[in-house]
């Protein structure tokens, strides 16, 4: 995977360190529909909703769970935040992530819309999955 070691990010930007493999599930999906985004990989952490590109909300697996009807709209149960705009530093992105277990934060534009997400190694020490020139390749 590649990855922007913490300690090389210092005068990065959120933008900078987004991750490069980013989807949104629309904002009217089911709980079902998010259930099943989630099994498809155990690397999913949290479910980004968007509204045509604009940040509806977000979910995490544990949001999911107990016994929910599975066609209950996902956006009932997400929360809309934190998120943090591109231009802030990365490392500002850093914290919010690791405040939450999904170790993930949206990426949000001042006009709303969905830029991406940064992603943080289950080690803590970097950006995953980020495009910046400042990268290595984990084992």
């Amino acid at each position: 995977m590649v990855r922007t070691p913490l300690d090389e990010a210092a005068d990065l930007t959120a933008a900078d360190v987004i991750h490069k493999r980013f989807s949104a599930l629309p904002a009217d999906a089911t709980v079902a529909d998010v259930r099943d985004w989630f099994a498809a990989s155990s690397h999913r952490g949290m479910a980004f909703l968007a509204d045509n590109g604009r940040y509806a909300g977000s979910l995490t697996r544990d949001d999911l769970d107990g016994e929910l009807d599975p066609s209950r709209s996902a956006l009932e149960l997400a929360g809309t935040g934190p998120t943090i705009p591109p231009e802030a530093p990365a490392r500002d992105g850093y914290e919010l992530a690791i405040a939450n277990r999904a170790l993930r934060v949206a990426v949000v534009a001042r006009d709303g819309t969905l830029i991406g997400v940064i992603g943080v190694t289950d080690d803590l020490a970097a950006f995953c999955g980020t495009n910046h020139p400042i990268t290595t390749e984990a084992a």
